[in-house]
């Protein structure tokens, strides 16, 4: 019996159940699903995924939006040839140039004016973030069993990591603060609001407050772009911030590089001077 395409998302979706980003996959699938579901996997050319990626275009995704899409798609085609042999020959994906980025981070006195426009538990999470770096999921995800006071310490187990490796979180005067603040609200989660523990955070109140303070294109994970950025203005070094943040590779921490060169100074100092 010929495999179509909703046998392979039904496999893959088995095979990569543990997968750290398996919600944005499921996303990005529904899409896919409605143009290609029922189709047999073998009729999923080149021509129909340059369709997908002009539809996609169309719709006014960005670069990178198509791309993710895209890649996904690849491996569950490539998947689907290389392991389960259902599928003779992959069909080229090409993906789409994606400009470079600068990194989106807040001044000192731009996240000072932002916590002041927030709502009181938005706010405090919004703080534990820029203390602390950790991503959206692992700070509304976090439990009470996850902190230890005395020690200044929290953790994220490697199932909530995105690398799937445990991270300790070193907890620094404005975490603690915010944390005590947290105690007797919920006997299970650390952040809650009106006794429910928070599950969404960049709500109608969170666009209004960056609206008010004027800040323009800024998303709740900007706020651990912030924590990395002010890391390194400050001198913290680039091993040690990678350590920090849970980061698997050098490179994801080598876009902060340039927001500090004190460790040039001196290669830049010995040349010869030519002022008199």
């Amino acid at each position: 019996m010929q495999k179509t395409w909703d046998d392979a998302v039904a496999r893959w979706l088995i095979e990569k159940a543990d997968k750290a980003s398996l919600k944005s996959d499921q996303c990005i699938i529904r899409w896919l699903d409605t143009r290609l579901a029922g189709l047999p996997i073998c009729e999923i050319t080149r021509t129909v995924v340059d369709s997908l990626t002009h539809q996609k275009i169309a719709s006014g995704a960005a670069n990178g939006t198509v791309n993710r899409m895209l890649a996904l798609l690849r491996s569950i085609l490539i998947r689907a040839s290389v392991d389960w042999e259902w599928l003779p020959v992959v069909p080229k994906v090409r993906l789409l140039r994606e400009p470079v980025r600068r990194v989106r981070y807040l001044t000192k006195a731009q996240a000072e004016s932002l916590l002041l426009q927030l709502p009181a538990h938005l706010a405090e999470m919004t703080a534990f973030s820029l203390a602390t770096g950790l991503r959206k999921s692992n700070v509304t995800g976090l439990c009470w069993s996850q902190v230890d006071l005395p020690r200044r310490v929290a953790w994220i187990h490697p199932d909530q990591s995105k690398t799937r490796k445990a991270i300790a979180v070193p907890l620094n005067v404005d975490a603690l603060r915010i944390v005590f603040l947290q105690i007797g609200k919920h006997p299970v989660r650390v952040f809650s609001y009106k006794g429910e523990p928070v599950a969404q955070v960049t709500t109608a109140a969170w666009y209004k407050a960056l609206k008010r303070c004027g800040i323009e294109d800024f998303r709740w994970h900007d706020l651990r772009h912030t924590w990395a950025s002010w890391h390194v203005q400050h001198g913290t070094p680039l091993n040690v911030l990678q350590e920090l943040g849970g980061w698997e590779s050098a490179q994801m921490v080598r876009r902060y590089a340039h927001f500090s060169a004190s460790h040039l100074a001196s290669y830049a100092d010995s040349l010869p001077t030519l002022t008199r």
